[in-house]
């Protein structure tokens, strides 16, 4: 996808305090290209920034879809305080809205956890905070090639699945997409038991970095959107 497809959510944090943008400066993923987006916080302000993308038919989605990156914790000034996410159903335009968020929590060392609430909060490794948690930790400056999956049933039932494939054995224009160990399908039932809350079952999709320190940074490649027809 090009850089026009996307845009900027509201109420993120400017660019004087997370500089943002497409870089050759960092290396790339296993079959990745010459440029890559970032992020990189400039202050310790804590907030987020996110874009959606806004191609016709995707802007909102009018069901579900699937989400695809190549998506790295970056090393920073730090180990914790920031947490890069992939997101699907969000509820609005805003990084202070809610939807279903896939993405490399914020602790040292790092699992892959899925996450339902407000992008703006991120991924906390608070306990509870997650849906799915994977089993495998990971070390800031690994990428990662993750997949999200929201599937709408017509009762209104969502079915969230998460992927990975392994990017030492397979380029990110190639991947082998495998659940995620601990990470089983969640359905977010339309009784609202499974997660507390009513599902999510139209929304917008993209990608965003949550932050709360200085000197931050998490990098995206290949990003990839699909809808549900």
């Amino acid at each position: 996808m090009a850089q026009t497809d996307w845009t900027y959510l509201n109420d993120g944090l400017d660019a004087a305090t997370v500089d943002r943008g497409v870089t050759s400066g960092i290396a790339t993923p296993n079959g990745g290209g010459s440029f890559l987006f970032g992020f990189n916080s400039l202050a310790a302000d804590a907030g987020a920034v996110g874009l959606f993308t806004n191609q016709v038919s995707f802007a909102p989605l009018a069901k579900g879809g699937s989400i695809r990156a190549a998506v790295q914790r970056g090393p920073s000034g730090g180990p914790i305080g920031f947490s890069p996410l992939l997101f699907l159903g969000l509820q609005g335009k805003s990084v202070n809205d809610s939807g279903y968020l896939l993405g490399l929590e914020d602790d040292d060392p790092h699992h892959i956890v899925l996450r339902k609430g407000a992008l703006v909060q991120g991924l906390p490794s608070t306990p509870g905070a997650a849906l799915r948690r994977s089993t495998d930790t990971f070390a800031v400056g690994t990428w990662l090639h993750l997949r999200l999956d929201m599937v709408v049933n017509d009762n209104g039932d969502v079915i969230l699945q998460s992927f990975a494939s392994n990017l030492t054995k397979n380029p990110v224009t190639a991947p082998d997409w495998q659940p995620i160990a601990g990470m089983d399908d969640l359905t977010d039932d339309a009784l609202a038991i499974n997660s507390g809350t009513q599902p999510f079952t139209s929304g917008y999709a993209g990608f965003g970095f949550a932050v709360s320190d200085v000197t931050r940074r998490a990098f995206f490649d290949q990003l990839e959107v699909y809808r549900q027809l």
